[in-house]
């Protein structure tokens, strides 16, 4: 029996325990898709407790304690905040499989040297040991970035957004590590009247057209180099093409995220609004669209460096395959969302090997709203070793430590680096 999440957690052969320990572990991050919040990164926000680093705005774990029964008091409602921590301490022995449970004992081991698990029991221990260590220096939400190596970090913003947290990150020589405003479109897309009328107006700009391009200049003068759209599917208009070419002219790298189905809940929407934890997997996405899109920018040559990510994971093959058709402008995403777990991101390493290379990948990113989230890139670097391991250990693939170590590394870091900044 193995022992619990010890060092070699994952790592199930002498390959891969080499190929992380040596290449993987102590390579530092490049996230460029997070929600985090850019004015507690400005205010070197101090967290109280668990409850409000961890419960207060994941959606993944509101997610789980409503499968698990709790009445919303617990998970988003006014319940006291140990009250809270505890119910989560009652539902995390009950996730067995989930990465849940295994992100939040790698966050209690990395960031705060507790190794036991959390389970009812402990709870008491852990809460008290945690509010200890979080009121001492070291544990504010800079420190906490900067403890997992953190050097490029990219936030999710409205187009709207005068990013001044942005501008006072930017001026505080105490940060260690960039952090820069990603473009995110979406409700201009999908026809926003009053945001499109307000957007004009900001920008003074007689189309939307107009708004985003002016505030498109805006958000480059302030370091971004990414778009990011999430989308059931992509739209049928010539706005998506115009942003498209516009990404291209500016040298950003353009995210697609396709196929979430949001806000199913009415009641959780009226309750707590977007990114309840109320989501679903959508609709397939629509291949022969998608290579349409890309075609039409490639022909005009204005096709940016793309990112796809399908949320539907019988996608994975057909999105792969058609980054290939426009390679190396166009990438094949991490596992997202629903998919960022073992299965999930071991079926999106196999695709990626099988139809492209897997040694080109620009690997993981947190899609996360909380600060101690880091550790998924850690989850991440272990599936990859114990896949890179196991071709050794069966023969298919020589034991070339020197070409897969820097193949780890590359995905880990290197890749991402090259790829945002070409």
């Amino acid at each position: 029996m193995k022992q619990f999440m010890d060092s070699d957690f994952l790592l199930d052969t002498e390959t891969a325990r080499r190929l992380f320990h040596n290449y993987a572990k102590e390579e530092p991050i490049f996230d460029f898709h997070n929600h985090l919040s850019p004015k507690d990164i400005a205010n070197h926000r101090r967290f109280g407790d668990l409850t409000e680093l961890w419960l207060e705005t994941d959606h993944y774990k509101w997610r789980a304690m409503r499968v698990c029964g709790l009445e919303e008091r617990l998970i988003t409602g006014r319940a006291p905040s140990r009250e809270k921590f505890e119910a989560w301490a009652g539902v995390l022995p009950l996730l067995a499989g989930s990465p849940l449970y295994h992100w939040t004992h790698l966050e209690l081991q990395r960031y705060f040297g507790i190794t036991k698990p959390l389970t009812p029991a402990t709870a008491d221990e852990i809460w008290e040991q945690t509010r200890e260590m979080l009121a001492a220096e070291g544990f504010d939400a800079v420190s906490l970035l900067e403890k997992m190596q953190v050097r490029v970090l990219c936030t999710t913003d409205d187009p709207a957004d005068d990013l001044v947290w942005h501008r006072q990150i930017s001026e505080d020589g105490s940060i260690p590590f960039h952090v820069l405003p990603s473009f995110r479109p979406d409700k201009y897309l999908a026809g926003d009247e009053k945001a499109n009328a307000a957007l004009q107006e900001k920008y003074g700009a007689g189309s939307i057209r107009e708004a985003l391009a002016g505030a498109l200049d805006y958000f480059c003068d302030m370091g971004c180099r990414v778009s990011d759209h999430g989308l059931s599917s992509l739209p049928d208009t010539g706005l998506m093409e115009y942003l498209g070419a516009e990404y291209a002219r500016r040298g950003m790298v353009m995210q697609l995220h396709l196929g979430p189905l949001r806000n199913n809940s009415p009641r959780l929407f009226s309750l707590i609004g977007p990114d309840a934890g109320a989501d679903s997997i959508g609709p397939k996405v629509d291949i022969r669209v998608l290579g349409s899109f890309l075609g039409s920018l490639e022909k005009e040559g204005c096709l940016p460096r793309t990112i796809l990510y399908n949320l539907d994971p019988s996608d994975n093959a057909a999105v792969s395959t058609m980054t290939g058709n426009f390679a190396p402008q166009v990438q094949f995403g991490a596992a997202w969302w629903f998919n960022d777990n073992l299965r999930g991101i071991e079926r999106q390493l196999d695709e990626m090997a099988e139809a492209g290379s897997l040694a080109h990948s620009v690997g993981m990113l947190t899609d996360s709203r909380s600060f101690t989230s880091f550790v998924r890139h850690e989850y991440f670097r272990r599936i990859l070793c114990k896949k890179l391991g196991r071709l050794v250990e069966e023969g298919l693939y020589p034991n070339d430590e020197e070409t897969l170590g820097g193949m780890v590394r590359d995905i880990c870091y290197n890749n991402a680096v090259r790829f945002f900044a070409s």
